[in-house]
């Protein structure tokens, strides 16, 4: 492989990367939800690298030439979307800048319960609250980890792209074996997408903790826009089962 060949796969990976779909959905919404968008980002990326290990492995052609196996692909990956974009539309009124796993403290016996307004001094009142236990907080991050292994895990588009996009770059006269030239290209794409979706998902939280019209806006719309890609999914395959 040369220079050519890389820079010409990472503009394509690039390109790929910031077109908006499903991934963006979840990321914009993963950033309105929690404060940390680390496990929802690394959630997404997972599935780019089980991606590449299938094409690595010679399974992906296996499960793009065999209609059964693609068609469960695609009605999984269709129905795990359709099910994460209605949960998301149902969520939109809540939608704002919260990470959702700080509880209050109890008042002591006898203590007035302390205020929502914060201060410092004689007359002021200090609000309290911690945060959950940290194996709340670990539950979370494992439930946002693993909704974005299953957006882009279980989505059979990602995959067929893997396979009609990776040959295209790799050389079978190049020393170094093609399967080898498989895995740096897909880890090179694993790459771009960590970095495009964490200024996604962090940019949603920045520019939209302020606003939550605008915040609840664009959760409905995220999740309306799973559920579009879902439909699609689903009426593609039943064209072609047709």
């Amino acid at each position: 492989m040369d220079f050519s060949q890389l820079a010409g796969f990472a503009a394509v990976s690039i390109t790929l990367a910031m077109t908006p779909g499903a991934d963006w959905a979840y990321c914009i919404s993963s950033g309105l939800r929690s404060r940390r968008v680390t496990p929802s980002v690394a959630g997404l990326c997972t599935g780019y690298l089980f991606h590449t290990a299938l094409i690595v492995a010679g399974l992906a052609a296996l499960i793009a030439a065999s209609p059964g196996l693609l068609t469960g692909l695609t009605l999984a990956g269709a129905a795990y979307l359709l099910w994460l974009g209605v949960s998301t539309m149902r969520s939109w009124r809540g939608a704002g800048f919260t990470d959702g796993i700080t509880t209050p403290v109890p008042a002591a016996e006898g203590q007035p319960e302390p205020s929502a307004e914060t201060g410092s001094g004689s007359g002021g009142s200090v609000a309290l609250a911690v945060r959950a236990p940290v194996s709340s907080r670990r539950a979370v991050e494992r439930r946002e980890f693993l909704k974005g292994l299953g957006t882009s895990g279980t989505n059979p588009k990602a995959l067929l792209l893997y396979l009609a996009l990776i040959p295209q770059f790799v050389d079978p006269a190049a020393a170094l074996a093609l399967p080898l030239q498989s895995l740096v290209l897909g880890l090179s794409h694993f790459g771009v997408s960590v970095l495009v979706y964490t200024l996604v998902a962090l940019g949603a939280r920045r520019l939209l903790r302020s606003r939550p019209a605008a915040a609840r806006a664009v959760t409905l719309a995220s999740g309306i826009l799973m559920v579009c890609v879902a439909l699609v999914l689903l009426g593609e395959r039943l064209l072609l089962l047709a």
